[in-house]
């Protein structure tokens, strides 16, 4: 049986010479300022860099992160916001609106955008699964299955020229033949996961096209954060890779090392171990479609980000590197890392850490493995 941390992943923090007895836990500490610093009493997730606005996709994360910490009754809250405020009181009739906060013009709080995201819906969709799994719990199943059938219904088409294909959202990604697509909206465990759930539904072809795609956004070795198809031109990647693409490396990362196509998806994105290996620089925040460095210095989150993707690689000088500058970035005053402690790195820590710390893992068939359930 695995047990909760690989054994290839502990050699390497054991070489570069981060022992877990000797290195203070991230993970638990850092939840608790998150949840202090970043989630109020109704309870939604706040992003105190842009407005005080809610996400889906900060929604969606904090339910999964509530998952793995066993915090019951801050995952029903969660939820409960969610429903109450972007999804029209069900989330199962409504996939959540993908933006709330402060209207400029009236001065009033609510939704300022009603397309959905379908990144959150899939992470919420998951959580709920997944929770009503390891708590038992029927009701988050049956939200879980009905969010899948309408994720099914509203953000995924069929694409001549590739089959099924997971939209950023039901509307404005799509013109005639032409999809934009972003591949770090699909993350590989979740999307096998989903189809173990619906065999018959879209997910064990989209999941079949995420190694194929990852390659297309990446043709020098860095995911782009979007990519445009056509049939008659192909695959074109149509950005810089930066804010979204640094989590293609962390979900590729955090596959179970019996994923199918797991080493093809490393070895897509080799650019940035060979960039990093070369120059003496924190990840760059933003490099071109021509492999070319835009904007050199990132956020502490991005090398929380690359850990796990380091790891799996055998980068253990890279690994020792990214956690030293992760480490040293921590506030004491705040419990955050960064400063300022923005809310989008500590998403990214969390996720880096949990699976280092032994907080949680997606097996080969995408399910949840948590401390809490397994000890």
């Amino acid at each position: 049986m695995k047990t909760m941390q690989s054994t290839a992943l502990l050699t390497l923090i054991l070489a570069a010479g981060i022992e877990m007895g000797c290195t203070p836990p991230v993970w638990q500490p850092l939840w608790k300022s998150y949840t202090t610093r970043f989630m109020d009493g109704q309870i939604r997730v706040i992003d105190r860099d842009d407005g005080d606005r809610t996400t889906s996709e900060a929604q969606a994360y904090g339910m999964f992160f509530a998952l793995v910490a066993n915090d019951r009754l801050r995952f029903d809250g969660l939820l409960q916001w969610t429903q109450r405020n972007l999804a029209s009181g069900d989330v199962t009739q409504h996939l959540p609106a993908w933006l709330w906060g402060r209207d400029a013009k009236t001065n009033q709080w609510g939704v300022l955008d009603a397309n959905s995201a379908s990144d959150a819906d899939v992470w919420m969709a998951y959580s709920l699964l997944e929770a009503g799994r390891l708590w038992d719990e029927s009701r988050y199943s049956a939200i879980g299955t009905a969010m899948i059938d309408r994720i099914e219904k509203e953000e995924v088409v069929t694409t001549p020229g590739i089959g099924p294909v997971l939209l950023p959202a039901p509307t404005g990604f799509q013109h005639d033949e032409r999809v934009r697509l972003n591949v770090s909206y699909m993350p590989l465990q979740l999307l096998i996961r989903l189809a173990t759930v619906r065999p018959d539904g879209p997910w064990t072809r989209l999941a079949e096209l995420v190694p194929m795609l990852i390659s297309r956004a990446s043709p020098r070795g860095f995911p782009a954060d979007w990519v445009e198809f056509t049939p008659a031109e192909g695959f074109t990647p149509s950005s810089v890779s930066s804010f979204d693409a640094i989590r293609v490396y962390l979900w590729a990362g955090l596959l179970d090392q019996e994923t199918p196509q797991r080493s093809a998806i490393l070895g897509s994105v080799s650019g940035m171990s060979r960039l990093l290996r070369a120059n003496a620089i924190p990840p760059p925040a933003k490099i071109g479609r021509d492999g070319s460095v835009v904007d050199s210095r990132s956020p502490v989150g991005y090398s929380a980000a690359l850990v796990p993707y380091l790891s799996a690689t055998g980068e253990k000088k890279l690994v020792r590197q990214q956690l030293e500058r992760v480490h040293a970035s921590l506030d004491p005053k705040t419990g955050l890392y960064g400063n300022p402690g923005r809310y989008y790195d500590q998403n990214l820590i969390l996720f880096a850490t949990g699976s280092l710390e032994n907080e949680f893992r997606f097996d080969a068939n995408g399910s949840l493995q948590t401390r809490w359930r397994n000890h």
